[in-house]
């Protein structure tokens, strides 16, 4: 049996876009009904100094509410290079638990290199009353540098069939 409505669920946290036009704001996506979130982050190499910042958020609706950082990251997973090429292992990195990641892998060159950011929340880590997450990435600087988010919301609580998946916001 197939892992796509069974196991996962893939909704868009923010479409590939040029990170240096402006901060882009996750979109939300609701955790009821998963026992997690994996959020993949894809990005391609930029210009020195223009390190990205990711940070994590926690939202008691899907638009308006009340939303607060998620300072739930201890670790995250990291695949870098100048140029991936699917021969790359996965680092751990860690930090103390923290709602933000700043230049990921901590080496000062990240905006140089491309790079793969996973990072796992589990729905118990929300706070009461909480129950969407989305991810941030703030304005890069001035020179282009390609990214997107993809949200893998996993161990569904109710397997569908992939075209019979409720919407996840």
């Amino acid at each position: 049996m197939e892992a796509l409505g069974r196991l996962v669920d893939v909704c868009v946290g923010a479409a590939p876009v040029d990170l240096s036009t402006a901060a882009v704001t996750g979109k939300r996506v609701r955790l009821r009904d998963a026992g997690g979130l994996t959020i993949v982050v894809f990005k391609g190499a930029g210009t020195a100094g223009d390190d990205p910042t990711l940070t994590l958020k926690q939202h008691t609706a899907n638009t308006g509410g009340t939303t607060s950082n998620l300072a739930v990251i201890d670790h995250y997973y990291l695949k870098d290079a100048t140029a991936l090429a699917g021969t790359e292992q996965w680092t751990r990195v860690s930090q103390a638990a923290a709602a933000t990641i700043t230049d990921p892998g901590g080496a000062g060159t990240s905006a140089e290199h491309q790079q793969i950011i996973v990072i796992e929340v589990e729905a118990e880590q929300l706070s009461d009353g909480y129950t969407h997450v989305s991810l941030d990435v703030a304005d890069v600087g001035t020179n282009a540098q390609l990214g997107a988010v993809l949200y893998l919301r996993r161990d569904l609580v109710v397997e569908r069939a992939p075209a019979a998946l409720a919407a996840s916001l």
